[in-house]
């Protein structure tokens, strides 16, 4: 197999080809390997180097053999070294165990051939940490951002060499890339995807783990293959009784949908491709109008710094006390320290102001998707951004100052991470420069059917496929 072919399949196609025996599996990891040894020296979306051979995987399972890679945060596999975008960790520090995501990617059969970047401790919007010596690029313009901060995943799944990848998001961290490069990102609804044993609630409940892919046959094909809870776990997700692979394979039934009328802070681009795909919506049947949770954005967004902030001081003290080390700038960015030092304020009535926002906001959500079966929105408030554009090592910057630059560009994201609802973002606009422009659908929690049938028809209707950016394997 070689790249151009290899690069020209999704991961259910490459899983059929290996299970038929048309191609072996080491064919197609050899293709992988060549394609990211191809495009990463341009991406920089390789934490470290390769791995000289793909860690085990079980070859019974649905995507046996297929090229995969897992982002440097959180997720962790036995024996290799993570160093979560930061300087911090040196190296990288090893666990003696895998994650329990990391155990299902395994038993889903995916080969982990690398790592990918991550902006330092997942807390910006583009992936650029200083911890990797370089900036991850955006294959569709190298001068722009992939997103953050699963930026790396993106890059390399937008770019042909991996069909599919890890990603995790705290605050849009698996949508905002996936508008940046052009992909299909879904954030799973709170407990639907294992963090544990490490975490039960990553980021006070907003931390959730899944992937990125460029089809969404893909994604819920892997949804099938990961979901579920781990004993222990906070969350107790039932068994799924709907096969996804199955719900897209069937229209979608008429919906109801809200489309948000809040525009006053997206590109026109942004805000263009939210009506055009409102447009298409209505013309499939479905009743489409106006309409927002009534949420207060100031309150939500001071409770979100605290969130951040005192997740960042407590991942930093105890990192750094089981390292040995007092944490300065040789260890971390600016606005890590910042942020840092602001989260080591808060207090337990802080905490707990921040729960009692944050139960305010899934109450007012929950209350638009009683009437509503969808939510749609701009994903980011602007196309890809200019590398640079969002400095985390600026000595300037206070650590709400920090919040503020980060949520300016992607406002639409972090309410859902709160709340717990699922999310997808599809990539259903272009810019005049013909860069990806990514529309967000929210659902009610545990929906994640409703949002995978309606991408697929609109995969269908708007297919994405034939656009692929500059930098692509070949």
């Amino acid at each position: 197999m070689d790249i151009a072919d290899y690069a020209a399949h999704d991961a259910t196609a490459l899983a059929m080809l290996i299970r038929q025996g048309q191609v072996a599996a080491a064919e197609v990891q050899a293709a992988a390997a060549a394609a990211i040894a191809q495009v990463d020296p341009e991406l920089g979306a390789v934490a470290g180097e390769m791995f000289e051979r793909p860690l085990d995987y079980d070859r019974s399972g649905p995507f046996a053999g297929v090229p995969f890679a897992i982002k440097d945060l959180i997720i962790h596999a036995a024996g290799v070294p993570q160093r979560s975008g930061s300087r911090l960790f040196g190296d990288g520090v090893a666990h003696a165990h895998d994650t329990a995501l990391m155990t299902r990617f395994r038993r889903a059969g995916l080969a982990t051939m690398a790592v990918t970047t991550s902006p330092e401790l997942g807390f910006n919007a583009t992936t650029e940490a200083r911890a990797y010596g370089a900036p991850t690029r955006n294959p569709w313009d190298p001068a722009r951002s992939a997103g953050g901060s699963s930026g790396g995943a993106a890059a390399l799944v937008a770019a042909g060499a991996l069909p599919v990848a890890h990603a995790n998001d705290g605050g849009g961290s698996i949508r905002i890339p996936a508008a940046a490069c052009g992909l299909v990102g879904l954030k799973p609804s709170r407990g639907r995807v294992s963090a544990g044993p490490d975490y039960a609630d990553p980021l006070l409940g907003m931390g959730v783990e899944f992937a990125v892919t460029r089809t969404v046959r893909d994604c819920a094909a892997l949804l099938d293959a990961v979901h579920g809870s781990e004993p222990g776990d906070k969350y107790l997700f039932p068994a799924e009784p709907v096969d996804f692979r199955m719900v897209i394979t069937r229209p979608a039934p008429v919906l109801r949908i809200a489309v948000t009328a809040d525009m006053s802070q997206a590109h026109p681009d942004c805000a263009r491709a939210v009506a055009d795909v409102a447009d298409e919506l209505a013309a499939m049947g479905h009743h489409v109008e106006q309409a927002d949770p009534a949420i207060d954005y100031a309150a939500f967004h001071r409770a979100n710094l605290d969130a951040w902030c005192s997740f960042l001081a407590d991942a930093v003290t105890t990192a750094a006390a089981a390292l040995g080390v007092t944490p300065g700038a040789e260890h971390l960015e600016a606005t890590t320290r910042a942020c840092v030092a602001y989260g080591a304020t808060r207090t337990a009535a802080d905490l707990y102001a921040v729960e009692s926002t944050f139960n305010t906001a899934r109450r007012a959500v929950a209350s638009l998707l009683t009437g509503y079966d969808l939510y749609l929105t701009p994903t980011t408030a602007h196309p890809a951004l200019p590398l640079g554009h969002l400095d985390a090592d600026d000595p300037a910057l206070t650590a709400p100052e920090w919040y503020r630059r980060i949520f300016e560009f992607a406002p639409y994201t972090a309410l859902f991470n709160a709340t717990g609802n699922p999310a997808i973002s599809l990539p259903l606009g272009r810019t005049a420069e013909k860069l990806p422009v990514g529309v967000q659908f929210v659902a009610g929690y545990g929906s994640e059917a409703t949002l995978l049938a309606i991408a697929a028809d609109l995969e269908r209707r708007l297919p994405w496929h034939q656009h692929r950016p500059g930098v692509y394997a070949h």
